[in-house]
């Protein structure tokens, strides 16, 4: 099973022949991120960045999250979009959720939602995932990376969908 790191490395070579720079913005994941996109090859030339938004009010006040629980479809997408206009960046992926063991918002432990904001719009899911808070955030880590790739290969070398 590929790894986030894999993920990464791909979607460095990708980014950077296409043009297209990436930040993100994260909750759960504290970091976890930004630091396997950052050490993918020549991150220097397509990764804007990234914002560690763990407390609720730093969502809500860098990031224009709205009054919502942080652990919805709202704010994901707020997230993403926030931190692709703060960083100017073509892509953004944003993650916040329940990483465990309590509950969340409301939410069970392992309920991640997911945004990714571009030229296109921004769209948003949700994953639950499995397991003791660290893996979640290694699963999240894992699919908001594959996410990132999928949306660069399927974005023309302006950023467009191809």
């Amino acid at each position: 099973m590929p790894h986030a790191d894999d993920y990464a490395q791909e979607l460095a070579e990708l980014a950077q022949e296409a043009e297209i720079t990436v930040a993100v913005a994260e909750s759960l994941t504290s970091g976890r991120l930004s630091a396997t996109l950052g050490a993918a090859p020549n991150s220097s030339d397509w990764f804007r960045g990234g914002l560690v938004a763990y407390s609720t009010e730093v969502k809500q006040t860098v990031l224009g999250v709205p009054d919502v629980p942080v652990v919805s479809r709202i704010a994901a997408e707020a997230m993403a979009t926030g931190v692709r206009k703060l960083l100017k960046a073509g892509v953004a992926v944003a993650v916040t959720g329940a990483g465990g063991p309590d509950p969340q918002d409301g939410q069970p432990p392992g309920s991640v939602w997911f945004a990714i904001a571009g030229e296109q719009g921004v769209r948003a899911w949700h994953r639950q995932f499995d397991g003791e808070p660290a893996d979640v955030v290694e699963q999240t880590v894992a699919c908001a990376t594959e996410t990132l790739l999928d949306t660069v290969r399927s974005l023309g070398r302006d950023g467009s969908p191809s």
